[in-house]
C-alpha cells in the first residue's frame, strides 16, 4: 500500500477525532448548563455593621448563594439603604428584615425601641453594673435601697422593684465633673414599659440602684418582703409598711340613733336646801 495513503488516512482520522471530541465536550457543557440553574446572587454586608447603623450603598455587596435564598433575605438595594441596624450584623452576611429597623426608624437606639416600649439610662459603676457582665440581651432585676419613710426605727430596706428587666445597651459616655475635666460614666439602657418607667425614675433620684443578673431562661416573679437593716442585726423586724393597709369599715348613724347613744341612761338632780345638798337619781324612762 502506498505510504502517501496511509499517511492521509492517518491524518483523516485525527482529524476525526479531535472533532469528534470538541462536539461532545460542547455538548456536554451545553447540556450541564441547562440542567442546573445558576446560582442567586443576593446582597450581604460588605463589612461588620453594628447595632445602631445606618446602612449605606457602600455597605453592602453582591454574593453568589447556593441553594435556596433564606426566609426574609433582602434583594433588592432600595429595601435595605437607610434603614437602621438592630442586630449586629457580620461581613459577607446576608441583610435579613428582621435584622434591620423598620422604614423610616432610623438609626441609633431609638430604632431598637419596640412599640409601646421606653429606654431609661441607669449610670452605673462596677459594683452596680455587675462588674461589666451587664451586656446588651442580659435580663437583669433592679433592686433599690433607701430610708423608708415613717421607718427610722429599721434604717435602710432594700427591696426588689423590677424584675425580669432587659439591657438594651451598655456603653460609656462622656460627662464633666465639677472641675470640667472629661470623666467617663458607665451607662446601661433598661427596656422598660411606661410605668415601669415611671418608676425606675424616681428611685433613680430618691434611692440607691443595684443590678441584679438572672438567667434569660428564668422568667419567674419572686414574691420578696424586702430587708431591712435591723433584721440583719438580728433585731425583730417591724410592720412591713409595704404592705396594704387594711380596710376599715365606717358605718355612719341615723340621727335618731346617735340622739339616743349620746343620751344617758339616767339623770341626777341635786338639791340645794340651804346648807344642806341632797342628789336625786331618774331614769331616762321616768324622765320622759
Amino acid at each position: 500500500m502506498d505510504r502517501r495513503f496511509l499517511g492521509v488516512l492517518a491524518f483523516a482520522f485525527v482529524v476525526a477525532s479531535g472533532a469528534s471530541l470538541f462536539l461532545y465536550r460542547m455538548m456536554n457543557t451545553r447540556m450541564t448548563a441547562k440542567a442546573a440553574p445558576a446560582s442567586p446572587r443576593l446582597l450581604a454586608a460588605a463589612r461588620r455593621l453594628d447595632v445602631g447603623t445606618v446602612i449605606r450603598d457602600l455597605d453592602l455587596k453582591q454574593v453568589d448563594w447556593g441553594g435556596a435564598v433564606p426566609a426574609g433575605a433582602l434583594v433588592k438595594r432600595e429595601d435595605i439603604i437607610g434603614r437602621g441596624v438592630i442586630s449586629t450584623i457580620f461581613e459577607n452576611e446576608l441583610i435579613l428584615d428582621s435584622r434591620v429597623a423598620p422604614k423610616g426608624a432610623g438609626g441609633g437606639l431609638a430604632a431598637m425601641i419596640p412599640e409601646g416600649m421606653r429606654a431609661v439610662a441607669v449610670r452605673v459603676n462596677e459594683v452596680v453594673g455587675v462588674a461589666g457582665f451587664v451586656v446588651p440581651g442580659m435580663r437583669v432585676d433592679v433592686l433599690i435601697s433607701g430610708n423608708l419613710p415613717g421607718m427610722n426605727a429599721q434604717g435602710s430596706m432594700t427591696r426588689t422593684l423590677l424584675q425580669n428587666i432587659e439591657v438594651l445597651s451598655a456603653g460609656q459616655d462622656f460627662k464633666k465633673d465639677n472641675e470640667g475635666k472629661p470623666v467617663t460614666v458607665q451607662v446601661v439602657n433598661l427596656l422598660v414599659n411606661p410605668e415601669q418607667a415611671e418608676k425606675l425614675s424616681l428611685a433613680i433620684n430618691q434611692t440607691t440602684i443595684q443590678l441584679v443578673l438572672r438567667n434569660p431562661l428564668d422568667t419567674k416573679t419572686a414574691k420578696t418582703s424586702g430587708a431591712a437593716l435591723a433584721e440583719l442585726f438580728g433585731r425583730p423586724a417591724a410592720p412591713n409598711a409595704l404592705a396594704p393597709h387594711p380596710r376599715v369599715a365606717v358605718r355612719r348613724k341615723s340621727p335618731e340613733t346617735s340622739a339616743a347613744a349620746a343620751r344617758p341612761a339616767t339623770f341626777v338632780m341635786e338639791v340645794i336646801n340651804g346648807t344642806k345638798r341632797t342628789e336625786m337619781s331618774f331614769s331616762a324612762a321616768e324622765a320622759k
